[in-house]
Parts: structure tokens; sequence; C-alpha cells
């Protein structure tokens, strides 16, 4: 990650891109060149916002990561720039500092920051665990009812997936059954919307409030994959309730999520809704979403990101 050079985090070959920090492997085909492109026009856009602040002397905070620093097409990139916050290496002279490690665990070190004149403040340093087994725990504690399940006493349809963020690898299994080191294991929630297809609510948060949802919908087939056929954003009152919002804002406070998103069902069955994963480096906006829709969701997270950490 810290080769300036983006073409050293990933390895071609034989039509499939390897991922190298996650060990995720893309086909390359015409679909994944078509987002590549749409990806490069919103980039574009970043990119003179990002020239826009230094012509105009915006007077910003500046912004440290640590230990690895955000490529664009990590959602916090554009919204930093957006904000007009001025990247540096040194936490030292940073009024922001980051957390940014793609790692599914991790026991984040604090920068030494004494001796500093001005207050710092420190984001996701307390984010250390984001399995999927953590996830379904703290939101069973949080909402009051369980997402979470024991293969070995349930019987039935549930979801298996790897506790590895972004695995994108959930598949539909029948319990019971004993369960496998590495996977967790979660009721299969019914979040169909007709037309033969599912719908995900991923919930961009800041400082634990959501800020806007990107609604998602994708093939009930290909219900585990990160292949959206639409998208569009909504805020979040138009898609939950109050209290629906405030489990939201008590569920990123249990596993310290300061800067992130949550991806969030609605079970056709009983109407509540569930949290399945969580991330604190998530990518985005997703490629589907229109570029008009892009920027602003770009803007409205770069306003409450200023908001809560450079006010």
């Amino acid at each position: 990650m810290a080769n300036w050079l983006w073409t050293s985090d990933f390895v071609v070959e034989d039509n499939i891109v390897l991922v190298k920090k996650t060990g995720h492997r893309l086909s390359l085909d015409l679909k994944l060149l078509h987002d590549i492109f749409a990806w490069l026009c919103f980039y574009a856009t970043a990119q003179v916002w990002r020239l826009q602040r230094r012509l105009t002397g915006h007077r910003r905070p500046t912004i440290a990561f640590f230990p690895d620093k955000p490529r664009p097409w990590y959602l916090i990139w554009p919204v930093m720039h957006c904000a007009g916050a001025r990247l540096v290496d040194s936490p030292q002279n940073a009024d922001i500092v980051v957390q940014f490690d793609d790692s599914t665990t991790c026991s984040p070190v604090l920068p030494d920051l004494s001796g500093r004149v001005r207050r710092v403040r420190t984001v996701n340093f307390n984010a250390r665990d984001i399995s999927k087994s953590t996830v379904s725990a703290a939101f069973g504690r949080v909402a009051g009812y369980d997402l979470a399940l024991d293969p070995r006493h349930h019987t039935g349809p549930m979801v298996d997936k790897s506790e590895i963020n972004a695995a994108h690898d959930g598949r539909v299994v029948y319990g019971p059954l004993e369960p496998q080191i590495g996977r967790s294991y979660q009721k299969l929630i019914n979040n169909e919307a007709g037309d033969g297809l599912v719908e995900d609510l991923r919930t961009c948060t800041v400082a634990g409030e959501p800020v806007l949802v990107f609604r998602k919908r994708r093939p009930v087939a290909r219900r585990f994959a990160n292949e959206n056929v639409s998208v569009d954003m909504v805020r979040p009152q138009d898609v939950y309730s109050p209290a629906e919002i405030d489990l939201i804002r008590r569920f990123t406070s249990e596993i310290r999520l300061d800067w992130g998103g949550v991806d969030v069902l609605r079970n056709q069955e009983d109407g509540r809704i569930y949290i399945v994963d969580a991330n604190k480096t998530d990518m985005g906006p997703p490629v589907a979403l229109p570029l008009g829709q892009k920027l602003k969701a770009t803007r409205r997270l770069a306003r409450a990101f200023a908001d809560a950490f450079a006010p």
C-alpha cells in the first residue's frame, strides 16, 4: 500500500485479477472493464475537487492514515478531498488520524502524538474486530433478537459465510451440521424485493450516525455477490424508523466504529432489520450508482465528516 503505483496492488494471471491485500479474485472481463471506466469518470471529478481546494487556498484540516493509506477506490478518499482535508504523511502533523487497515481483526497501536499543541481527533482505532461472528454477537446484544445461529442445533436453511472482511462467499446450507473453523452461521433473512431481486441497505455512518443509505438490488440467485443490477441513494429516515436508526447508532457504538458502513437487511417475514456486516474500509460509492448520485452522496458524507471530525 505504501507504493504510489496502483498496479502494485494487483496481479493479473489468466484473465484473473488478484487483489494482493485481501486475496480476492476478479474476472478480467467486459463487466470489470465497464466498472473500471465508470469508476474513472467519478475519479476525475474527485480530482477536480482536490484541485479546486488547492487553487482557492481553502483552509482545510490535515489528515493522516495509519498503518496504510487508502487508494482512490476507497470511499474515504473522495470524501476527504471533497471535505477539503489535506493528506499528510506524519500523524504528528495531522488534525485527524485514521486507522486504515483492511484486516478483519487488528491490534492498532496509536502513533506517538505527544508534544502536540493542537488537539488531534483519532478515528477507528478502537474498531478492532469486524468478523462476522463479532458483528452477529454485537447486533444481538443491542437489538435484543439474534442473527447468529448454532448450526449444530438449527434445522433448516441458514447462511454460511467466511469470517473474513469483504469475502462475498456466503452460501445457503442446511442444518443441523458441524461448524467449520473460520466460518460464521447466521439466519437466512428474507430480504426479497420483488421481480426476483433481493435488497441490501448499505448504511454509511459517520461518528456512529447514519448519514445515507445505498439501496442495492441484485438477483436472488446472486444474493451474496457484490454485483448489483441497480443502486440508488436514499436518506436513512426514508427506509428506517427512528427506533431503527437508534439501533444502528447503538450497534456502531458497540463495535466502536467511528467511520464505516453497515449492511442491513429487512426481513419481509417479521419486518425487523438485521445488521449482517460492518466495514471500516468500505469502497465506493457503488459502481452501479448513477454519477450524479455518486457526487451527491460524496458531498453529503464530506459535510458529515467535516462536522464530526474537524469542526
